[in-house]
């Protein structure tokens, strides 16, 4: 079976930095294009970036953010700089559309001083 495992989250202060990790598993890793996504209290799940030579993002944080993958260990990261408190949420991994998996937890970010 599917499992997203999102972690790295927490409380950071603006202008901090945060590495988000994903870990997934019960799939072919490999070969699925992979993305996270933020939902911030109260609104919808968003797209934010998908790793790789793929351009599609979220301006807000086109230049701040950085996503990455392991494949050798199915993992996906977000690499956070420059953190503002309107990218407080709830972080989440998963793939490109055309087939989503079960949504994990995700992991909570709070960007507050």
């Amino acid at each position: 079976q599917v499992h997203l495992v999102e972690s790295g989250g927490g409380l950071v202060q603006p202008g901090g930095s945060l590495r988000l990790s994903c870990a997934a598993s019960g799939m072919d890793f490999s070969i699925r294009t992979w993305g996270w996504y933020r939902q911030a209290l109260g609104k919808q799940r968003e797209l934010i970036e998908y790793v790789g030579n793929i351009p599609i993002y979220m301006d807000s944080v086109k230049d701040r953010f950085v996503i990455s993958r392991d494949n050798a260990k199915n993992m996906v990261y977000l690499q956070m700089n420059s953190l503002k408190p309107e990218d407080t949420g709830v972080y989440y991994c998963n793939t490109a559309p055309g087939w989503r998996f079960q949504w994990g937890q995700g992991t909570q970010v709070t960007v507050s001083s």
